[in-house]
This record gives C-alpha cells, sequence and structure tokens, in this order.
C-alpha cells in the first residue's frame, strides 16, 4: 500500500455516504471539508428507506456474492457504529433489530420464494421456511391469502433521516467543514493528477485527496480524462411515507413482496417502497407508480390503506452496471469513487467509510474487500497494479 497519507481530505457529497466518511476521517485527525450541491442528506439519502437487509437483497450470480460479502460485513458493524454515534451527536438513531420476512402472495410467487430460499441456505445464509399460519402469528395484519414467508432475522432498519441529523451533529462536533450549495462543476486534472475542484461561480478547492461520493451525479462532473470516469447511472424510486394516526401496530418486521416492501418505524410510520425506473434524471411522481405501490401492498397487508399518507417523494439510486459500488482509488491520481451503491447505501455506509480509510491511510487491512468494488473493474483496460496504487504522486 502507499504510504502516502493525505491531511487535507475534500468530499464531494453530503449524503450518508460523504458524512459517514468525514465523520470517520476527521476522527483519523485529517483535515475534511464537505462540499455538497443541495443541502445536506437531501437527496438520495433523504428519500431511502432504511433497510439494513444484505440477505434479503442477495441476487443471483457472481456480482450478488461479491455485494452479499460487501453487505454482511457492513450489517455487523452497524450496532457499534450506531451506538458510536449517537454517543458523539446526542442523537439515537432508532436502529430496529426485529428482522425481516419475505412474503409470496400465490403460488408462482411461492415457488419462487422456495427458490430464493434453497440459494440462500445455499450461501450459509440464516433463513426460515415460515407457514402462512406462523407468519401471521408473528405479523398479525398480514392477509389470510398469503401462501408462504422466509424470515430473514439478521435483516434489520433504521430511520436514514434520523442517521442524517446524527451524522450531521457529530460532523460539526469533530471539526468538518461542512458546506451546503457548493456545486461541483469540474474536476481540474493535469495530466492523470488532480489539481483542484472548480465549483460553481469560479471558487477553486484544493485537497490532498478527493473523494467523490455524489451518488447518481458523481459520473456528471468535466474535466475528467477520457477513461477515467466510472459508470454510475441514476436509478429512480418513488416512495410513499405513510402514518397511524393511532400509532404504532400494524406491523413490527420489514416486510418485502415481488414489486415492493413497507418498513416499520418505531411511532406509527411505515415507508411503502418502491418503483424501479430508469429514467435518467427525471423526478416526476406518477399517478400509475404509486396506484402500483399501493395495490401490491394492500394483496398482503390490508391495513395499509387505512394509514394516511404524508408524503410522496422521489429519489435516485446510484446504479452500476452489476450493482455492486464502486469503492477505491480512480485512474487520477489523489482522486477516489465512493459510489455505485444502488438499494444499499445506508447499509453500507460504515463499511465504506472503513475502506476509503484503509486506502488513504495505506493500512492494508482491507485489500480483498476493495478488490471486490474496485473502481476500475469498468476501465477499458485494467489499471495495473490493483488497488494498491498510490492515491497522490
Amino acid at each position: 500500500m502507499t504510504e502516502f497519507q493525505p491531511e487535507r481530505l475534500v468530499i464531494v457529497g453530503g449524503g450518508a455516504i460523504g458524512l459517514t466518511l468525514a465523520w470517520r476521517a476527521r476522527q483519523r485527525g485529517l483535515s475534511v471539508t464537505v462540499l455538497e450541491r443541495d443541502t445536506l442528506g437531501g437527496a438520495t439519502s433523504r428519500v431511502a428507506a432504511g433497510m439494513l437487509a444484505p440477505v434479503a437483497e442477495v441476487e443471483f450470480g457472481a456480482a450478488g456474492q461479491r455485494a452479499l460479502t460487501l453487505g454482511i460485513r457492513s450489517a455487523a458493524l452497524w450496532p457499534a457504529f450506531a451506538a458510536e454515534l449517537a454517543e458523539a451527536s446526542g442523537v439515537e438513531l432508532g436502529l430496529r433489530r426485529t428482522g425481516t420476512l419475505l412474503l409470496a402472495r400465490d403460488e408462482d410467487e411461492a415457488r419462487e420464494l422456495e427458490r430464493q430460499l434453497a440459494f440462500r441456505e445455499s450461501l450459509g445464509l440464516h433463513v426460515s421456511r415460515l407457514r402462512p399460519s406462523a407468519a401471521r402469528e408473528l405479523e398479525p395484519a398480514l392477509a389470510p391469502s398469503l401462501r408462504l414467508a422466509l424470515e430473514a432475522p439478521e435483516d434489520h432498519s433504521v430511520d436514514p433521516r434520523v442517521l442524517l441529523a446524527g451524522l450531521e451533529r457529530a460532523c460539526r462536533a469533530a471539526g468538518v467543514e461542512l458546506r451546503e450549495h457548493a456545486e461541483v462543476r469540474a474536476i481540474e486534472c493535469e495530466g492523470q493528477r488532480l489539481r483542484a475542484l472548480a465549483l460553481t461561480g469560479g471558487e477553486r478547492v484544493q485537497g490532498d485527496a478527493v473523494v467523490l461520493a455524489a451518488g447518481p451525479w458523481s459520473g456528471e462532473l468535466e474535466g475528467l480524462p477520457a477513461g477515467a470516469g466510472v459508470p454510475v447511472r441514476p436509478v429512480k424510486g418513488q416512495i410513499v411515507r405513510l402514518r397511524d394516526p393511532e400509532g404504532p401496530g400494524l406491523l413490527e418486521r420489514v416486510v418485502r413482496f415481488s414489486g415492493g416492501y413497507v418498513v416499520p418505524r418505531a411511532d406509527g410510520r411505515y415507508v411503502l417502497g418502491a418503483t424501479v425506473e430508469e429514467r435518467g434524471f427525471q423526478m416526476g411522481a406518477t399517478a400509475g407508480g404509486v396506484y402500483e405501490l399501493l395495490r401490491d401492498a394492500h394483496e398482503l397487508l390490508p391495513g395499509i390503506c387505512e394509514l394516511e399518507i404524508e408524503e410522496l417523494s422521489v429519489g435516485l439510486r446510484p446504479g452500476s452496471p452489476d450493482n455492486v459500488p464502486m469503492i477505491g482509488a480512480s485512474a487520477v491520481r489523489g482522486l477516489l469513487w465512493a459510489t455505485g451503491h444502488y438499494r444499499n447505501g445506508i447499509l453500507l455506509a460504515p463499511l465504506t467509510a472503513e475502506l476509503m480509510l484503509d486506502l488513504l491511510l495505506g493500512l492494508g487491512a482491507e485489500r480483498e474487500l476493495l478488490e471486490l468494488c474496485d473502481p476500475r473493474r469498468f476501465a477499458p483496460e485494467r489499471v495495473p497494479g490493483g488497488v494498491a496504487r498510490e492515491v497522490a504522486a
């Protein structure tokens, strides 16, 4: 690993990934500045449901197993991370360790759930098959028409908005410079070496190292040399926030089904999501998207239609071609990526910070994990030398 250890770190993006890294980097003694194009946590992270669900999210194929490895590792970090952040910020995150139910509403979905069960068991994951009656004992509000359920007891959830409030407070207390409405227009390079960031309005910002953690906007910056960018794209998601005026009780666990999920909060609020739409940066909510979410949820959780609608949100997930994040060095010295987390940005925030600091500080402890999410896997010609290439001259 490189012996270079930056003193001044600039992070582009003030969502969960950027703020977690900023807090952790400041704890390690770095001078840290966060540049956020809008308001801190006001984009993708604010809209997220907050599922910490590597078991429920795992997909078939080699890329799916790479994502699972990262997710399992980060999920294990979450209890200690939440406790430490609560102590540092005074904000209780409300980590809900109640597990997740995966539901089937008809025979076709039940057969698919059986296939999913076998797949997870082959990976050694903790998942249990539940008959409909057993699932309804756990969650009485589920519909009698339920055909089958799987329980993933180690998948949990957290409220991203509370997380963001805690991170902002912890960053400010630690001395992180947080700059809102500081939009980066371009990256200034000299050959393959980073020189500065050019902000809208003409200001130039410099640092020993720069981490691009701007979610789906990470790939929109001008100035990168040819072939030095990453293939991050926006994936639109519509999400509905609901409230039970009588308080909590409809659900305790997260429930997932074909087409969506419902995530309960401790105060009687629920998050219903989410559409998956390849619409570029189009942010409009649609009646059709909301209708489909409510229709599918109602079939398995009839009581959801008695809840009050508090908010309809639209977010843009940062997708990568293989749905595995891009965390690590770029082809430009001094420039690193922390993007492409797709549906798992909240889950992967603690691990992403660890991986970035391992790389920045030359610790060498996380080489295998960094190889799994090396951004240069998409380069036309993979840069030789692996993830250990220097991030500075």
